[in-house]
């Protein structure tokens, strides 16, 4: 499990879409193997809002691959634009660029493209094991009038003046969140482009992946915040039920922006995957030498 050599790249995709990917080292290294961990962060953010996750990781000796989903950020949007399919199909390769068996993270919808990578694996884009970050396998079907909403001129010219802005997305968030987490969410949702705002939250109708992830034996954590009001704390709960090796876990007061709000939860629930992942791959790897699988 090799991670690229850092630094910062573009990956094309078949469509034409330029994904912006960071690649970070670790800040220590120890005596354990630790895989490469792909971030792929939510509709309407970017790399950015992993700051706070990938530094605890980076002092924790796991490698980073981070990319901007298409349309946000550095990376621009392709000539098939935001649906489903091609984020799942972005997220296997940046997987296959990080070596094809990472641990991935997903935090909302990007957690959308990381079941639905698990569900139908690729042969070279296989990770290790999954961190959901307020994230759901379905009952995603954002009614037209809120997908209209985030193109509206009105709605993107209050995103862009900070006091507004903050209000309006302050549902997102935690009570407890400071507010200058407050005002990096903002600026990244801010920043996004309406339509692409728009076509994320259109492109989850319908999705359903409980009956697919059902093959998806890895392990896997799905953390939610009891507060979060954008995806219910409840479709997390059954979310890991509907993964064959997952544990779920539920944060007082949190709001759906878990990166900012509780760093340090998610670094602890990558670390704690990755333990389960590397041993099982070492157990694994003794019963193929003894031939007893």
């Amino acid at each position: 499990m090799t991670a690229p050599a850092p630094g910062e790249t573009y990956l094309g995709t078949e469509d034409g879409a330029r994904l912006a990917v960071s690649v970070l080292d670790p800040l220590e290294r120890g005596d354990e193997d630790r895989p490469p961990v792909v971030l792929a962060h939510g509709w309407g953010g970017s790399r950015r809002i992993w700051s706070p996750v990938t530094d605890r990781l980076l002092r924790r000796g796991f490698p980073v691959v981070a990319y901007d989903l298409r349309g946000h950020g550095a990376s621009t949007l392709g000539a098939h634009g935001v649906t489903a399919a091609a984020m799942s199909a972005d997220l296997a390769a940046v997987v296959r660029y990080a070596g094809g068996a990472p641990l991935v993270v997903g935090h909302s919808g990007g957690g959308f493209a990381a079941l639905a990578l698990a569900a139908a694996p690729e042969p070279d884009a296989r990770p290790v094991g999954l961190v959901l970050v307020a994230s759901a396998a379905h009952d995603q079907d954002t009614p037209e009038n809120e997908a209209r909403m985030m193109e509206a001129l009105l709605f993107s010219w209050a995103l862009r003046r900070p006091t507004v802005g903050r209000a309006l997305l302050r549902q997102m968030t935690g009570a407890a969140l400071a507010p200058r987490l407050r005002e990096v969410n903002r600026q990244l949702f801010a920043s996004t482009a309406p339509e692409v705002r728009a076509a994320c939250f259109r492109s989850s109708r319908g999705m359903d992946l409980r009956a697919a992830l059902a093959d998806a034996r890895l392990p896997a954590a799905v953390l939610a915040g009891e507060a979060d009001r954008v995806i219910r704390p409840e479709l997390g709960r059954e979310l890991a039920s509907a993964l064959p090796d997952a544990v779920f876990t539920s944060i007082p007061r949190a709001g759906h922006v878990l990166p900012l709000e509780h760093p340090e939860a998610v670094a602890q629930a990558v670390a704690r995957i990755a333990e389960r992942a590397v041993e099982r791959a070492r157990t694994t790897w003794g019963a193929e030498e003894t031939g007893t699988l």
